[in-house]
Order: structure tokens, then C-alpha cells, then sequence
């Protein structure tokens, strides 16, 4: 190449392939930890396992540059259509291993190591072609500055707009196409450095790959549809993908099912006997709750327990997703089986992280309805609250597989939620399967009394789950008996007095387990989850 075929522009092109390059790799990366941690659980260790095999395998691929010695133009776009294919393809084809959790490990580590490997030879390939038209301070400090500048962008966009606004497997499609555009772009910017001889063979399987990744494209929702039922097992009527989560609604001739980031969440056939478990041992136990604090729920199936008391008259639901918030008003099914509850004047939706919401707000809470304060929604409509202080709280988050969830079972989340409760209050948290996971739910319990609680598990069978565990929990000492109000508003399709009782009788199947306590420095919690449930995969 002469000095005059590789001018200013052409440079400059060349760094901007860098941020292409870095930016996608990246994204290969991430999409790999977030389906990982979707299937897997225990987001740390996915994405742990995930960035060290990404990590080590660029290694490789620089390794493994030393010994291209002809033909480097050629190699650098081969290599780089090679990720384009491995990559672009890379969420698709994980989706679709998701049926089977031996076969995933297997295809999502491989497919790492490939990116990884890939991509550790693009740089090196592309430094020594440009070692000849730079110095080497020059040639290092740009191509590394334009590397990590790329990672930046990357880590911005992935979760800001790839994840809510195209979806994982449109976010990998489309950086495939990135990646097979550089490739093409590469047989004509690095012109003067390839032979005639195969170019067009080359231009073609260029185009190829494009081919393919737009076809892929254009059916990335019958794709990610077709993988998603292979593994739920039932047709797909509805899903998104929002900043926080995948919700995805399956329907058989039974009814729908909820599923968040893959893991079943509600059957509406049999959803009745959790939610009313949940709900009316609080609220039993109070003798006229007028103010319910709801933390998760955002289905609104516990909201509409609640407001079966004609003693409420306010329930504050915080739920960090607003996507699922007002699912019902794109589901109409799921409007109609919570019968609209989160419409009602009485509720009040604040859609933020609970723990950031009980942590701000501790030391700032009164006993007045909300009305003022933090951004809130009320029966859909954005207003100002403040904090009160609540006879009652219903906890309904999702399981504590990982450790975003997990500290909404720690000790100090529970020591900042009693701040927002009257003394007597009375809450209710669903903590998993004390049948399948023991000591996850004895560590719930015995966090709870680490903060002053005074507890009485208790169980439930929901035939979707299985056995399922809960705790009440006071800071006064808990009623032996507890009653339904006679003034419950429609009849309870699963409890009657006796039954309402009875769940907390434990068989001894059921009996205490030893665990520790769940603090937000260890998070021993989820690790018990992982080993109890990962050994049921």
C-alpha cells in the first residue's frame, strides 16, 4: 500500500471499525451474562463465569494472531464476518438451548469463547495493518482509546435502549449486521492491501452473511416466539421486553400464565389460593386496616384481595417495573381477573426499587393518607404523595434468585421497612417453597427475628407450585386464631376459617431447618436458592 492509498480519511475509518468492533463485542458479551442469568439465576456468577471465558478467549484470540503472517487484510475481514455470523446469531440461537439447561451451559460458553476468540484477533490483525502508517505510541494510544471508547458507548446503549426498545435478540441481529457491514466495508476501504484474485468470492460471502442477518431480522419475533414456547411449552398471546424484565403471558385451555425473565410468576386457574393466602392472614389479624403497603404485586391480584376490606381506604403498591404495572391495560385478561384493582381510586402505584423507596424514606414517614411528596400514580394518574405509616404490609416479590431480589429479603431492608409500619402492624411475605428449598425459607424467618419480629410461618398448596411458604410477621405478638371479617366483600374461592388456620399447622416435613441470617453483606440467600432449586433443574 502507498503512502498516499492510506491518507487522513481512510485512518480515520479504520478507528471508527475499532468502535464498531468494541462496541459489538461488548454486547456479545452482555447479551450472554443477561440470557445466563434470565435461565440460570444468580446474575453474579453468569456474568462472572461469562466476562472471565470472554475475557480469557480474547487472549486466545491475540495468541493467536502471532501466527497469521500472510494475507492480513483478507484474515481481518474473514474474522470479522465470522463474528458476524457467531455473534449476530448468538441470542437467537441461545434462546432456542433454552429447553434444556446442560445443552444451554454447553452452547452459551461455547458461543463466548468463540466471540471472545474472534474478537481477540481483530485488533491485533487490524494494529499491523496500520503499523506501517503510524508510530507505535500513536498506533497503541488510538486504537486502545477508540477500544474503550466503544465499550463505553456499548455499556450505555445495552441497557438504555437495546434491552426495553429492540429486545435481546433483535440487539444481537443487528450488531451482527454491524459487524458483516465492517466486513464489507473492509473489501473496499483495504482495497489496496487485497489481491483481485478471490475478491469477489469475498465480497459475495460478505453479502451472504448480510443476507442472512436481515432475513433473521425480519423474523425476530417469530424466533424469539418460536424459542420462547419451546421452552414455556404453552402458545405466547402476549410479551415485551421492558428496562427491568421480559414479560411474557401464555395461554392453554386452562387459562394464562405470567412469566418474568422466564420463571412462572401466576396460573390464573389456580392463582386464588396464593393471593388469598398472602393477603388474609394480614389483614385477618388486623383489626380494621385502613392503610395496606403492597411491595411487588404488580399484577395487581394481591391489590385486589385487599380491596375486598371495606375498612381500606388506601393501598400504596410499589413495584419497580411500570411495564408491569399496566400490563392489564394491554392485557385486558389480566384487567378482568384482578378486576381492575390497580384502577382503583383508593391505590396508589409508585414505580421504583423498594429498597431504594424504604431507604429514602425512613425517618420521613407520618400517619397521614398520601397526598404529598414522592411521584407516585394514583388509579393511573401521576400526583404527589407522602409516606404514612401502614397497618398492614403484603411483600410479593419474586423468589431470591438473585441478588438484585435478594436484598429485598435482608435484614436491613426488613429494619427499614418497620419504620414505615404502625406498631402493631402485621405483614405477610411469600418466601418460596419450604418443601423444594428449606433452608431459603427458614432464612427468611430467621431474618425476620433477627429485626425484632415475632413470626408464625405457615404454608399453602397451590397445585402450579407445589407447596408454597409464607410468614407472618408483627412486632407485637400474633393472634393463635385468626378469622375471616364478616365483612369481606364476595365470597373466598380457597379459605374459610378452618382453613385459614390450619396452614399454619407444618408437617413435619416442613419442620425448621438451620440457616443463617440474610444480610445485605453476604447475601447467603440466594446462595441457598441457587443450591436448593439448581438441584431441582
Amino acid at each position: 500500500m502507498s503512502e498516499d492509498s492510506m491518507n487522513r480519511a481512510p485512518l480515520f475509518l479504520l478507528y471508527l471499525n475499532v468502535l464498531i468492533i468494541a462496541s459489538c463485542g461488548l454486547v456479545y458479551e452482555l447479551l450472554a451474562g443477561t440470557l445466563a442469568s434470565y435461565l440460570l439465576g444468580d446474575s453474579v456468577t453468569q456474568f462472572s463465569l461469562v466476562i472471565g471465558i470472554y475475557l480469557s478467549a480474547l487472549g486466545a484470540g491475540a495468541w493467536i494472531s502471532r501466527f497469521v503472517d500472510e494475507r492480513l487484510a483478507r484474515c481481518f475481514i474473514e474474522v470479522e464476518l465470522a463474528v458476524a455470523l457467531v455473534g449476530g446469531l448468538s441470542a437467537p440461537v441461545l434462546f432456542l438451548a433454552f429447553s434444556s439447561v446442560g445443552a444451554f451451559r454447553a452452547v452459551l460458553y461455547g458461543i463466548v469463547f468463540a466471540i471472545g476468540t474472534l474478537v481477540g484477533l481483530e485488533l491485533p490483525l487490524l494494529m499491523r495493518l496500520l503499523k506501517d502508517h503510524l508510530d507505535f505510541e500513536d498506533l497503541v494510544s488510538r486504537v486502545l482509546a477508540f477500544d474503550y471508547l466503544g465499550a463505553l458507548f456499548a455499556s450505555l446503549l445495552f441497557p438504555m435502549f437495546c434491552v426495553p426498545r429492540l429486545g435481546l435478540v433483535r440487539t444481537s441481529l443487528l450488531c451482527g449486521l454491524l459487524n458483516a457491514a465492517v466486513g464489507l466495508w473492509g473489501t473496499y476501504l483495504l482495497r489496496p492491501l487485497l489481491s483481485s484474485r478471490g475478491l469477489s468470492g469475498l465480497r459475495g460471502r460478505a453479502c451472504l452473511v448480510i443476507g442472512v442477518l436481515i432475513v433473521a431480522l425480519i423474523k425476530a419475533d417469530s424466533l424469539t416466539t418460536l424459542a420462547e414456547e419451546h421452552v414455556l411449552g404453552d402458545p405466547i398471546v402476549y410479551a415485551e421486553s421492558t428496562p427491568y424484565q421480559r414479560i411474557v403471558l401464555t395461554r392453554n385451555a386452562k387459562g394464562f400464565q405470567l412469566y418474568l425473565n422466564g420463571h412462572l410468576q401466576f396460573n390464573s386457574v389456580d392463582e386464588h389460593r396464593y393471593h388469598e393466602a398472602l393477603v388474609h392472614p394480614a389483614l385477618s389479624a388486623v383489626k380494621l386496616p385502613k392503610h395496606v403497603l403492597v411491595l411487588g404485586g404488580g399484577d395487581g391480584l394481591a391489590v385486589r384481595e385487599i380491596l375486598r376490606y371495606p375498612s381500606v381506604e388506601s393501598v400504596t403498591l410499589v413495584d419497580l417495573d411500570p411495564g408491569m404495572t399496566s400490563l392489564a391495560d394491554r392485557f385486558p385478561p389480566l384487567a378482568e381477573l384482578s378486576r381492575s384493582s390497580l384502577k382503583d381510586r383508593r391505590v396508589t402505584i409508585i414505580n421504583e426499587d423498594a429498597f431504594l423507596w424504604a431507604g429514602r424514606n425512613v425517618g420521613h414517614v407520618s400517619n397521614v393518607p398520601a397526598n404529598s411528596s414522592s411521584k407516585a400514580s394514583v388509579a393511573g394518574h401521576v400526583e404527589n404523595v407522602p409516606h404514612e405509616k401502614f397497618d398492614a404490609a403484603i411483600i410479593d416479590f419474586p423468589d431470591p434468585g438473585t441478588f438484585s431480589v435478594g436484598k429485598l429479603y435482608s435484614s436491613r431492608f426488613y429494619r427499614m421497612l418497620r419504620a414505615h409500619l404502625t406498631p402493631d402492624a402485621v405483614i405477610s411475605v411469600q418466601c418460596t417453597s419450604p418443601l423444594v428449598a428449606p433452608r431459603s425459607y427458614w432464612c427468611i424467618v430467621k431474618t425476620l427475628e433477627s429485626v425484632g419480629f415475632q413470626v408464625r410461618p405457615y404454608h399453602a398448596a397451590v397445585p402450579t407450585f407445589g407447596e408454597w411458604g409464607f410468614v407472618l410477621a408483627s412486632g407485637v405478638p400474633l393472634p393463635e386464631r385468626l378469622s375471616l371479617s364478616s365483612e369481606l366483600i364476595g365470597p373466598s374461592r380457597f379459605l374459610t376459617d378452618n382453613i385459614l388456620n390450619s396452614l399454619f399447622d407444618l408437617p413435619p416435613d416442613l419442620a425448621r431447618v438451620e440457616a443463617e441470617v440474610n444480610q445485605l453483606n453476604n447475601q447467603v440467600l440466594v446462595h441457598y436458592y441457587d443450591q436448593e432449586w439448581g438441584a431441582m433443574k
